[in-house]
């Protein structure tokens, strides 16, 4: 079985935030807008080096959304940058009509994701915007693992023309990928091979499926390991072989399991090959205030979670 090391926890918007500071000095074309949150996304280097490039609009998340979409028409590739719940909540109309309806190249990049933004409680805590996103047409969403792979994906998408949706997290977890990886968008990524179940995981829960794995490999369990960092193109021909392999599949991600990662990965199994899932997610709730590793375990997404989702599914595999 193959280990993956911890090389020093980190948070994801610090990924975000070095991805940043690359692409302020090697894409003149690339922008920065912000809704007063410089500090929490991690952009102070890119506005230090690049304060032509840098707009910060304040509290008016629907205005950020309006300046980026006519800002493309300049030819600039603007990264708006807020929470995730101000990011896609608040200013959904406005990134449908400005931005996804007229294929706008805009970065829409989303902090704070999920129930791990933990103490600020269930208002800040959005776990509906993956599905949100996902609905618009033409919006590419990608909700990357770690660090490392937060900082590729940034780099990533100022090449890929289009909107995006980039979501990542506020605290220090695993970072385990490689540091100078190739971010391919729609491509999933096969961590563990395995033969008796598949793990599909995202964003937060990747490293806590892996962490599953080992549980499950002890108890002579074999579980393949997928990493979708890419939502929407969900990398369809990877999910069908690997669960034609094993013959059930859990889906794990830090969202409501209405409209996220697993009801995609259902959709494509029961259009093109029926098998038996379990879903680590959310279960239709918000949130609350509490440290985020008490978060996922009451909320049922962290590895006991994933290792039990597994043990369950197994037992309807035909």
């Amino acid at each position: 079985m193959k280990k993956y090391t911890d090389q020093g926890k980190q948070d994801t918007r610090s990924g975000f935030g070095a991805g940043m500071t690359e692409l302020g000095r090697t894409n003149p074309q690339v922008v920065a807008l912000c809704a007063d949150l410089v500090g929490s996304l991690k952009i102070e280097t890119f506005i230090e080096e690049n304060p032509e490039k840098f707009f910060q609009v304040g509290i008016a998340e629907a205005n950020m959304m309006g300046i980026a979409a006519g800002l493309t028409i300049g030819g600039y590739i603007p990264f708006t940058t807020t929470f995730a719940n101000f990011s896609t909540g608040r200013v959904y109309d406005q990134i449908r009509q400005s931005i996804a309806y007229s294929d706008k190249n805009v970065k829409i990049c989303a902090s704070h994701a999920g129930l791990t933004l933990g103490e600020d409680g269930a208002t800040h805590q959005i776990l509906e915007d993956i599905g949100m996103m996902k609905m618009l047409p033409g919006m590419t969403v990608i909700n990357p693992c770690d660090f490392n792979q937060t900082k590729a994906a940034t780099l990533a998408i100022a090449e890929h023309h289009g909107p995006v949706y980039l979501r990542f997290g506020r605290p220090k977890v695993a970072n385990f990928t490689p540091v100078d990886q190739e971010f391919q968008i729609g491509k999933a990524v096969m961590l563990q091979e395995g033969s008796d179940v598949t793990i599909i995981a995202t964003g937060h829960l990747v490293w806590e499926s892996l962490l599953a794995a080992e549980r499950l490999h002890e108890q002579g369990i074999s579980a393949e390991v997928i990493n979708i960092h890419t939502i929407k193109p969900l990398d369809e021909a990877a999910i069908l072989a690997s669960v034609a392999k094993t013959g059930c599949v859990v889906t794990a991600e830090e969202h409501n399991y209405l409209g996220g990662l697993g009801e995609s990965v259902a959709g494509l199994l029961a259009r093109k090959h029926p098998t038996p899932q379990e879903f680590v997610a959310v279960r239709d709730s918000f949130g609350e205030s509490g440290v985020p590793e008490e978060l996922m375990a009451k909320y049922g997404i962290d590895n006991k979670a994933v290792e039990n989702a597994v043990l369950q599914v197994l037992k309807r595999k035909a």
